[in-house]
């Protein structure tokens, strides 16, 4: 996900689907420890999606 569509979404949105991406996180990590994933970068960039919505939520909070 980019920032620019992360700056679209309103911050309920956001929220949600911050809160889906944390789930997706953990069963991709869980899944990994037992068999390895085809494609371990998804790891990577789900965290960094996780990363840049905290980051907006927390601009939105301070900008209130």
């Amino acid at each position: 996900m980019k920032a620019a569509e992360i700056k679209g979404l309103n911050t309920e949105e956001l929220q949600e689907k911050l809160v889906a991406q944390v789930k997706e996180y953990d069963r991709m990590k869980l899944t990994h420890a037992i068999s390895p994933l085809e494609n371990s970068s998804q790891i990577k960039s789900v965290r960094r999606d996780i990363a840049r919505m905290k980051t907006e939520l927390r601009l939105r909070e301070l900008n209130k």
